[in-house]
């Protein structure tokens, strides 16, 4: 097949990989074009560590223009407009059309549907956010903080968690602990729900352990800026002096307006081969929903698009080429948990699993958090 072009709408996690993995597999007839409305690619895991100081912006943001060195078109541009059928896409008054079209949009992130939100705390996942976090949790020294995840799904499971592990680090960092309550809230029945009942269990642990109050159950209505007052639909209120919190997520709308969500309002794919309902078309990454069988869905998290992304890629290559096999995604993935001090555990498992995932989790070490260094570290290299 010559002069094909392949179009991934945007430069995350699984946008990125795909990118790499088709210019790899292709000969340079081929075009791989890389369209994100930000100029930069944003290490999301190193967010949590940039929130108490261990990181700064720069170290961990990379210009995507540098992959046009590989061959790997860049267009920046906010995406207006997607019609799966014909495969075109609107960017920036021009009109893209591809012959494979991969969509990696991600979670909008829209703290605006919970009143007040954004008004009385610190989004924990955007990288001004999060730089926010580092800047002002320099002042706390008494009182009560929160870490709220606002509503389900949400991206990266254990990411509040480590997030409320590593602020109260912090705290006992700055000998300022003991003068300061820490709570966690959050709309899901336990920590990572969807990896099974001990692994939950064992994330609860990790975060009690640590005289960080836990409440799961907890739906988040409105939030008051000025008396800092959070307000739950069980009838239940708390105070915070510090918030930091996980926003809602939802599709971005120019994918619902192409009507590629379904009735979770997230794009339905096929769990194996990640493609759409509209051929030649292939969603990856946080936009997409995939229903396990034990009732919740697979989570969104950067590993998963990862292995999509590399799937993907094998399979267009394979179809371009007219030779290899179609890859498919399995299922597996593996997440570190960052814990404070210099520590981290780690889980991995198959969530293809019948009759539900079987994932198992590896208490703190040096070990894990070393692990996840050399995570970042590689990720530079093998991408950019």
């Amino acid at each position: 097949m010559a002069g094909t072009t392949t179009v991934i709408l945007g430069g995350g996690v699984g946008g990125l990989v795909t990118a790499n993995e088709l210019r790899r597999r292709l000969g340079a007839e081929h075009r791989v074009l890389l369209v994100d409305k930000n100029s930069k690619h944003v290490f999301w895991p190193s967010l949590l560590w940039l929130q108490v100081g261990l990181r700064e912006p720069r170290a961990i943001t990379r210009e995507l223009a540098v992959l046009e060195r590989k061959n790997i078109q860049v267009i920046r541009g906010e995406v207006d407009s997607i019609d799966p059928t014909q495969r075109t896409v609107r960017v920036a008054r021009q009109i893209l059309e591809a012959d494979f079209l991969v969509v990696s949009l991600g979670a909008q992130l829209d703290p605006g549907l919970i009143p007040g939100l954004a008004q009385a705390g610190h989004n924990l996942y955007s990288l001004d956010g999060a730089t926010e976090i580092r800047d002002a949790r320099k002042a706390i020294s008494q009182g009560t903080v929160v870490v709220l995840v606002a509503r389900t799904p949400f991206k990266c499971p254990a990411a509040p968690y480590e997030a409320a592990m590593l602020l109260e680090w912090d705290l006992r960092k700055r000998k300022v602990r003991d003068r300061v309550n820490m709570a966690l809230y959050s709309p899901e029945p336990g920590p990572m729900s969807v990896a099974g009942p001990e692994v939950s269990a064992g994330v609860r642990r990790l975060i009690e352990e640590r005289d960080i109050a836990y409440f799961p159950e907890h739906q988040v209505e409105e939030v008051d800026p000025d008396t800092r007052t959070l307000r739950f639909t069980n009838e239940t209120q708390a105070h915070c002096d510090f918030l930091v919190y996980v926003p809602p997520h939802v599709a971005p709308p120019v994918v619902t307006e192409a009507g590629m969500t379904g009735e979770s309002g997230w794009v339905p794919v096929d769990r194996h081969t990640m493609e759409t309902r509209f051929p030649g078309v292939y969603a990856i990454g946080d936009v997409t929903s995939i229903p396990l069988s034990m009732g919740l869905p697979l989570p969104k998290a950067g590993v998963f698009a990862h292995r999509q992304g590399e799937a993907v890629a094998q399979s267009i290559g394979a179809r371009v080429n007219g030779r290899g096999q179609a890859a498919i995604f399995n299922g597996h993935g593996e997440c570190f948990i960052e814990a404070g001090g210099g520590k981290a555990g780690f889980g991995r498992g198959n969530f293809y699993a019948e009759p539900s995932p079987t994932i198992k989790l590896y208490k703190p070490g040096r070990h894990w958090h070393a692990g996840k260094v050399l995570l970042e570290k590689e990720w530079w290299r093998r991408w950019f």
